[in-house]
């Protein structure tokens, strides 16, 4: 089991039991210094003083650990996914129905690579987006595996 996996094994419960979703898990090196970045929500959103909570309730749990899942120095950083978060499981595809992403393809359709639109349905093999076809708009039908990347989107 890798870092990350170890991470989201214990960070999981602690985020439930505070009522946040534990969004992603991230172990970076930048430059000299590791980073160990956790992502958490919730229904309406997070704020600083949920950061604060979280990162020191795990901060506790990671600290507490033997042997450390961490033997190095790393900087702890919570925070919100942000809008435009990424949706990296089919769970997430699903509870984004009806919201505005942005669909990065492996490959072309239509000649497009990328897709913003509505995601009007979610299937076990594809999804429905709904996109801006010049002035009105059409379903385009994508098959999952064809989807790279995923996101939520901000709509202009």
């Amino acid at each position: 089991m890798n870092t990350v996996e170890k991470v989201k094994e214990l960070s999981q419960p602690v985020a439930a039991d505070l009522g946040y979703e534990l969004v992603d898990v991230e172990y970076v090196k930048e430059g000299k210094n590791w980073f160990l970045r956790l992502y958490i929500d919730k229904a309406n959103g997070v704020d600083l003083d949920d950061c604060a909570l979280f990162s020191e309730k795990i901060g506790e749990k990671l600290d507490a650990i033997e042997p450390d899942p961490i033997p190095h120095a790393y900087y702890l950083e919570v925070s919100s996914p942000g809008a435009e978060r990424p949706l990296r499981s089919d769970e997430e595809m699903k509870n984004a129905v009806g919201q505005y992403i942005h669909v990065k393809l492996h490959g072309e359709i239509n000649g497009q690579n990328a897709y913003e639109g509505t995601l009007k349905e979610w299937y076990d093999d594809y999804i429905v987006l709904t996109v801006k076809d010049k002035t009105r708009r059409k379903d385009l039908e994508i098959e999952k595996k064809h989807i790279a990347k995923a996101r939520l989107a901000i709509e202009f």
